[in-house]
């Protein structure tokens, strides 16, 4: 699996991934991936929750997804509310850092540099 990042939480290792799937999911639900990413960047005030619990589970639905597809798995996909409790654990800043370093991450060319 590749453009993905890891969090872990209560021991396990959950793993976040900002594709295609993922950006068209952000796209129907925001209008746009800069609108969503300006609901979830926090610099120009309070990150928008519902925008941050959004973003958050597509991506770690879209690695479930990804593993199940790959290795025949049929691991169960994360319910909003059970996410929502994931990113109250972490804390708020942790989680909006993972979440806008796997967009980055994810958006770079092969010069590393941001697409």
């Amino acid at each position: 699996m590749k453009n993905f990042s890891e969090i872990e939480y209560n021991g396990k290792k959950l793993k976040l991934v900002f594709n295609l799937n993922v950006m068209e999911a952000i796209q129907n639900e925001f209008g746009s991936v800069d609108n969503w990413g300006k609901l979830t960047d926090g610099t120009s005030g309070e990150v928008n929750i519902k925008a941050l619990k959004f973003g958050f589970t597509e991506m770690v639905n879209e690695a479930i997804d990804i593993e199940n597809d790959e290795n025949g798995t049929s691991i169960p996909f994360y319910t909003s509310k059970q996410v929502a409790r994931i990113i109250s654990d972490l804390g708020m800043e942790q989680a909006t850092k993972a979440l806008n370093e796997t967009v980055i991450d994810s958006t770079k060319d092969d010069s590393g540099k941001n697409a």
